[in-house]
């Protein structure tokens, strides 16, 4: 039996006095077939401690020492030579008799970690070749995600190790993050649980609490409190090569709405997985074809045609491409609510880059470059100069300088109904993806339709922009383009969308393929349809309600199929409400405020300057009553329609949106504050912009619900 990832040794204290295992036996037990292995100097002493004074109490007799302990990273146990066998003889003997052993049992609580957060850090995740190697020809080659990172978090590296570990026969339990139960990366690592186990028993705690609405209501509180915001399950793994039946799923999900003191008590009411099949609360779960357990998609999606697929160059698509919006890695330094403030700062982040450039040529230009220092452990790491990525380190040691251009500072929709200005640029933006060829020069004329990103753990959503949008204008999101720019064009098309098509057709082509057009028109028996009409069906189409939710597992892990309607009139319904939507949508600055009761009374806004429009954060003035809103200490809006918080896109409310963004914040790291408030004043000439942009609001959120309540009934052709 071994505890891998021992902490202060609570597994092993628990197992001893658990009295599963008998005092006849326990000596012997003790001595040779119980370890743990811990990284942490202090935790391990701790561990050690708190074993042996467990066991001393159970047995009397003499203080015996507890020899199963080894100070080592479990994972790195199996990759290379023990770095410390000089130093720490006899932990360096124990390391090597444990792993010789025929481990059994694995039990624990894995720690959590996907990646580094920040590259100023110089804290890089530590490599095991050989565990990495055995996850990327099993649960990497069986995922069809394409981004498989995360597959490479601690907790999921655990499991493999494990899996590993006890070879053909054995058992495995773990508290762990849950996240594999349901993400849309970790479709590959289910099929191999399937795979390789016989019984698999999952009590999902629920808790995650980076979802939201309704669904983050439903999750409730952590059973670990405040301390992660990752959902938590209990997994208990076996390995039986004498089972008659393998690869069988046993699912019980803790339930909805509990706070984590009634999931505490449920679990002492089970007890043990016997418990839970005393309860007949075992759901056994037969996988689908996408090797989903839980949420398992409505395969008559597959039917429809795709937005676009970019694993399959042959696969018929309604779009060319799309494209993640801009990811900075770097927001508090190339975004901005102030043009002027964010010049400033790039000005100074540019001159830092390039005397950091300037050091490194100076000190190894002779220098041969298998012999140069290490470029993480060269650049300075102070977030007040300069905040660092993987895309940006390595341009340092090719000498790449950056020249700073005042025309790259463009509008972007950076969230949802909330502008900033963008320093575009490929140097200082971590991965512009194809933004642009969307957005040329950053003030291309187009327009974009932004989805959730996959494996959201918040509910699909859609709004269209005509500005460069970021990666988390929704969650990971990915942006359908109405046109596409094959060339970089300094020219920028001041009329609508739609105008001077002609003058364009050298540098643009449609977003939209002639396929994806045709399939909708035959579908019509050769109806008369644009593509402009399509574009705008599919943005109503993605509003309906009931599409959402008959799809919404589907939605969650793949990108949209766009069903043909059953009638050419509801065709035409869905397109004219897209284009209603789209113009609330992209012309919300201009819409007419709704005319909410300011306390004091409106003529008391006449009389105010400037300075009394000044904002730093909303806030409700209280959490059970929406219909009132601080907006600062001299304005206050009341009879707020509550109904207007039925909008929600990116996983809030259109209102919650414009209360967190438009306010002033300074970022942690580097001090640089970022005030709404300017935008208001520079940008837009008008101090009273955030308050008049929330009344806005309320008039684009109310107007959205009465079209999207307003759309055809979904009947189709399945």
């Amino acid at each position: 039996i071994i505890d891998p990832f021992t902490g202060t040794g609570t597994f092993i204290t628990r197992l001893l006095q658990s009295g599963l295992i008998g005092k006849d036996e326990l000596a012997y037990k003790f001595k040779n077939e119980i370890h743990a292995n811990e990284i942490v100097l202090l935790a391990y002493y701790i561990a050690a401690i708190n074993i042996e004074q467990v066991y001393h109490n159970i047995m009397g007799g003499d203080y015996v020492p507890f020899e199963g302990i080894c100070l080592t990273d479990t994972f790195a146990l199996y990759e290379k030579d023990d770095l410390v066998s000089e130093v720490m003889a006899d932990n360096s003997t124990r390391r090597r008799k444990q792993k010789k052993l025929d481990i059994r049992v694995i039990v624990g609580n894995p720690p959590y970690s996907a990646g580094q957060t920040s590259a100023n850090d110089n804290n890089a995740n530590i490599g095991y070749p050989t565990l990495d190697a055995s996850i990327r020809n099993t649960y990497a080659a069986h995922s069809t995600a394409t981004n498989k990172n995360a597959l490479y978090d601690s907790y999921i590296r655990s499991i493999r190790w494990a899996s590993d570990r006890i070879g053909s026969s054995g058992v495995v339990a773990y508290v762990s993050n849950g996240g594999f139960v349901d993400a849309n990366t970790a479709d590959g690592l289910r099929k191999c649980l399937v795979d390789e186990f016989s019984n698999i028993y999952i009590f999902h705690l629920r808790g995650n609490a980076r979802t939201s609405g309704e669904q983050r209501r439903k999750e409730k509180d952590n059973v670990f409190g405040m301390g992660t915001r990752t959902p938590i399950a209990v997994s208990v793994l076996v390995k039986n090569p004498k089972a008659t039946k393998h690869g069988q799923v046993h699912f019980c999900d803790i339930g909805d709405y509990l706070t984590r003191e009634q999931k505490l008590d449920k679990i002492v009411e089970y007890g043990s997985i016997q418990g839970i099949t005393d309860a007949n609360d075992w759901q056994l779960i037969t996988p689908d074809d996408h090797n989903d357990w839980i949420g398992q998609r409505d395969n008559s999606f597959e039917k429809f045609i795709s937005v676009g697929d970019k694993k399959d160059a042959n696969a018929i698509t309604i779009f060319e491409t799309y494209s993640c919006g801009v990811q900075s890695n770097r927001d508090a330094w190339v975004y901005n609510s102030s043009r002027k403030n964010l010049e400033q700062k790039i000005i100074e982040t540019t001159d830092f880059y390039n005397s950091e450039v300037e050091r490194y040529k100076l000190k190894f230009n002779t220098t041969p470059k298998e012999s140069r220092q290490n470029i993480d452990d060269f650049l300075s790491n102070d977030e007040s100069k300069i905040k660092w990525s993987s895309s940006l380190k390595p341009k340092v040691e090719k000498g790449v300088e950056h020249v700073f251009d005042a025309t790259k500072i463009v509008k972007s929709l950076y969230r949802p109904f909330t502008k900033q200005w963008l320093y575009f640029d490929s140097m200082f933006n971590h991965r512009p993806y194809r933004m642009p060829s969307l957005y040329p020069n950053g003030i291309g004329s187009n327009l974009t339709i932004s989805l959730t990103g996959l494996g959201s753990a918040k509910d699909f959503s859609a709004v269209i922009s005509n500005v460069v949008p970021d990666i988390q204008l929704h969650a990971n999101g990915q942006c359908f383009p109405f046109k596409v720019y094959e060339t970089h064009s300094d020219e920028s098309n001041e009329g609508g969308l739609f105008d001077n098509q002609d003058n364009q057709s050298a540098n643009v082509k449609d977003g939209i393929t002639d396929e994806g057009l045709k399939h909708f028109v035959d579908a019509y028996n050769g109806a008369s349809i644009s593509k402009e009409e399509l574009f705008y069906y599919i943005y109503g189409l993605l509003h309906s309600t009931e599409y959402k939710e008959r799809y919404a597992d589907n939605l969650s892990k793949e990108l949209p199929r766009i069903p043909a309607v059953k009638k050419f009139d509801d065709f035409k319904a869905f397109s004219e409400a897209g284009r209603k939507l789209a113009d609330l949508h992209l012309n919300y600055e201009t819409v007419e405020p709704y005319p909410v009761t300011i306390e004091g009374g409106a003529l008391l806004l006449s009389t105010f300057h400037d300075s009394d429009y000044y904002v730093t954060q909303m806030k409700f003035a209280s959490k059970s009553d929406k219909s009132t809103v601080v907006y600062n200490h001299k304005i206050t809006m009341h009879d707020i329609p509550v109904e207007a918080y039925e909008y929600v896109v990116n996983g809030k409310p259109a209102l919650e949106w414009v209360m967190e963004r438009q306010s002033v914040k300074t970022h942690t790291d580097s001090g640089i504050v970022n005030d709404a408030n300017l935008w208001a004043t520079e940008t837009m000439g008008d101090a009273a912009y955030p308050l008049k942009l929330f009344q806005r609001v309320i008039t684009v959120s109310l107007e959205t619900m009465k079209i999207v309540k307003s759309l055809p009934k979904l009947e189709l052709n399945v």
